[in-house]
């Protein structure tokens, strides 16, 4: 199978460049997979097509300032990019431009803030040196990670939106997108409604926006994420599946969480990585519906929800959306796959 399979045209003006002006306003795109029928709606109607007495699962992550502005000593500015917490006070780390860092670089961010370069390869490991909470001293002197297609004249003009409403634990680079639609007035109303809400922890991080580069899918490698799952999270969704209740996922992220927790006879509890990468002829072990945004042409989301809908199904439904002028991306639209 090749990546380039996974290719489309996109017309620039169905990026969407901002969010809309109010989260529950997005389109929503029903895809049933049995009856290979397409439906088009608003999210705010989405508890109408959401099977009944059903476990939806979505990503509590919250996302910090992983943008950061610094300077060498020479006063040459660095624009830094935080990955991952290697260990305390040391990060794996994009910057740009790297070309002008070598190992040992000094680098000031603020007052009683600066890093060093400790080792230079594919990414930037440098070692913090700070004073105070380091999450504390990101949103005070860093700025939200939005992507690069994202209009903000402020950086943090777009920060509450680029959050979830039942965003809780900070640990992620990048948004859980799908999440980005639900209100505490949407979610209220299910629970009202008899759907049972869960919550699981996957940092989003670096895998979820590398693209596929290999020329055949089979070939690309997702970098390890960590999620968690509570005790009492898991032994509820066993039980649930157990009886045969249906369990569905808001985005990708929960929906690898679930398959990456899966061990056979129910989902483990507790911290654990995954670098599980989901593509066409994958067997889904624990989903039944899932809610996702529309994504990138060959991407590993794309051909996560590929899997799960069928490739043709999907190519469809994405040709669909751009006919009826969905927008597209983080800030974009959303679609039901049942």
């Amino acid at each position: 199978m090749y990546t380039e399979e996974f290719n489309f045209d996109l017309p620039e003006t169905l990026i969407a460049h901002s969010p809309a002006k109010n989260r529950e306003d997005s389109k929503l795109m029903v895809l049933d997979r049995k009856s290979q029928s397409i439906e088009h709606c608003r999210f705010s109607d989405i508890s109408h097509f959401l099977p009944k007495n059903s476990a939806l699962v979505l990503n509590n992550t919250k996302v910090f300032n992983a943008r950061l502005r610094a300077k060498k000593e020479s006063g040459a500015s660095i624009e830094l990019f935080l990955l991952e917490e290697v260990s305390p006070s040391v990060w794996k780390c994009l910057a740009k431009p790297a070309k002008r860092l070598q190992s040992g670089t000094l680098l000031h961010i603020a007052d009683n803030f600066s890093a060093k370069v400790i080792e230079k390869g594919e990414f930037i490991i440098l070692e913090f040196s700070f004073s105070g909470s380091f999450y504390d001293l990101l949103e005070l002197h860093g700025e939200p990670p939005l992507p690069p297609y994202i209009d903000a004249s402020d950086p943090k003009q777009f920060a509450d939106r680029y959050q979830t409403v039942f965003a809780k634990h900070v640990g992620s680079v990048a948004a859980p997108t799908a999440g980005l639609h639900f209100t505490p007035e949407i979610l209220s109303s299910l629970s009202s409604q008899g759907m049972d809400i869960n919550y699981i922890t996957l940092h989003v991080g670096y895998g979820t926006f590398n693209p596929v580069k290999a020329d055949l899918v089979k070939d690309h490698r997702m970098h390890s994420e960590q999620f968690n799952i509570s005790m009492e999270t898991s032994d509820h969704l066993s039980s649930h599946k157990k009886r045969g209740g249906l369990i569905g996922a808001v985005g990708t992220t929960s929906a690898r969480t679930l398959e990456s927790a899966w061990d056979g006879n129910g989902f483990i509890s507790g911290q654990h990585s995954s670098d599980i990468f989901i593509y066409p002829g994958y067997r889904f072990k624990t989903l039944d519906f899932m809610v996702t945004n529309l994504h990138l042409p060959k991407s590993s989301l794309l051909m996560l929800v590929s899997a799960f809908a069928g490739t043709s199904f999907i190519k469809k439904a994405y040709a669909e959306a751009i006919e009826h002028k969905y927008r597209f991306y983080s800030f974009g639209d959303a679609m039901l796959i049942l």
